[in-house]
């Protein structure tokens, strides 16, 4: 009887770890088809980036009035499909708004992972500061949740006038070590976005918006990162919103567009 329980121990012991390592992206990553295509006006450009593996991203550029204006770039949480972005363009205070799919989601090609998102990123941005549109010396990188950590990898790499974040965490594995005490994450997760490791040298304006109620993310894991952040940074913490009804709340859009007139 013992013995047979020391199997089975074993057993989870063992299994448990190599499930979580095999499966990890389907814990982390959500593709999401297109839920609505965006109607086609003056102002809403369906655009294509080509990833550097030849992947092709797809999404939309919603330009401001200004013929040459700034521009927020946008990376979405591990569940979004960022088409709904665009109806919101408005809030952005006057800056145009990127929105690209992740791979795999929406209609953008390819398969999601850390560095498949850090690069794509890249090539993103590289693809708005040579839209003739763009003004190429006023980009502000935003990441919501997952994104935080794509956004982060961004500024890191690349000039951006200001960072917004929306519910961020300092790593997956800070994240993944609370909801698995039990199990060995740091051995066992491939995709890390160590986002507390680069935030000491980005000298960026980071705007932080977090909700109060999140429980996804607990808003000690953006603290750690706020508290690393080298350049000046700007802490929101939205009261009796939760992990994914902040941006429901007038403070989150309102502290957004204070933060873009202040990157003018």
């Amino acid at each position: 009887m013992l013995l047979s329980l020391v199997k089975v121990l074993v057993a989870v012991a063992v299994g448990v770890p190599l499930l979580m390592w095999f499966f990890q992206e389907r814990l982390i990553f959500f593709p999401r088809p297109l839920e609505s295509r965006p109607a086609i006006s003056p102002n809403v450009e369906p655009i294509t980036v080509a990833a550097a593996d030849g992947a092709k991203l797809r999404g939309w550029l919603v330009r401001s009035s200004a013929a040459r204006a700034p521009l927020v770039i946008y990376f979405g949480g591990n569940a979004e499909e960022v088409s709904w972005m665009t109806q919101v363009a408005d809030k952005f205070a006057g800056w145009s708004l990127l929105l690209v799919n992740y791979r795999g989601y929406g209609e953008s090609e390819g398969k999601p992972g850390e560095k498949e998102l850090h690069a794509d990123a890249l090539a993103i941005y590289d693809y708005a500061r040579r839209h003739s549109g763009v003004n190429s010396e006023r980009i502000v990188a935003m990441g919501r949740s997952l994104g935080s950590g794509v956004a982060v990898r961004l500024a890191a790499e690349r000039p951006v006038r200001g960072v917004i974040l929306v519910s961020p965490y300092d790593s997956l594995v800070e994240v993944g070590r609370r909801l698995y005490p039990f199990l060995p994450i740091s051995l066992m997760l491939r995709h890390r976005f160590d986002s507390l490791a680069l935030a000491p040298q980005i000298e960026a304006p980071l705007l932080c918006l977090v909700a109060a109620e999140d429980r996804v993310i607990p808003v000690a894991h953006s603290q750690a990162l706020f508290a690393a952040w080298r350049g000046p940074e700007t802490w929101r913490e939205v009261p009796r919103a939760d992990h994914d009804s902040i941006s429901g709340e007038s403070e989150y859009w309102s502290s957004i567009a204070l933060f873009l007139k202040s990157a003018l």
